[in-house]
């Protein structure tokens, strides 16, 4: 089942880097716990993953989020969730995209922001 889950998260992750009111990031990390849990050589695969590798290395070590990576999952969750609550005319789901955007933005806010690298300052390995 967390292959499954994983799966589809990744495969909407990729489709959120050409749709812009589909977040990535969320999906990406959403697939990265479910192959964590799933499978190790899918989790290893998706680490080691060209695109999306670095931003899961990160995250998983501990490092954190870049800023970048912040600012445009929060502008696009709000985008979309705005978009859909005016295509949606139920107030109860209205309630349920805003408590889900609220839970989101928090958790982003309040994850570790990536410390740029300058460039030459890194030792070689």
């Amino acid at each position: 089942m967390f292959n499954i889950v994983g799966t589809l998260a990744l495969i909407l992750a990729v489709l959120g880097i050409f749709l812009p009111l589909l977040p990535t990031t969320p999906f990406v990390l959403l697939a990265s716990a479910c192959y964590m849990r799933g499978s190790d050589r899918l989790h290893g695969w998706l680490t080691t993953n060209k695109l999306f590798g670095s931003y899961i290395a990160n995250i998983e070590s501990g490092r954190g989020i870049p800023m970048r990576a912040k600012i445009t999952a929060i502008i696009f969750l709000w985008i979309s969730l705005s978009f859909s609550a005016w295509l949606i005319h139920v107030p109860w789901l209205w309630a349920f995209l805003l408590l889900t955007g609220i839970g989101v933005t928090v958790y982003l806010l309040m994850a570790k922001t990536l410390a740029p690298s300058r460039k030459g300052t890194e030792p070689a390995d």
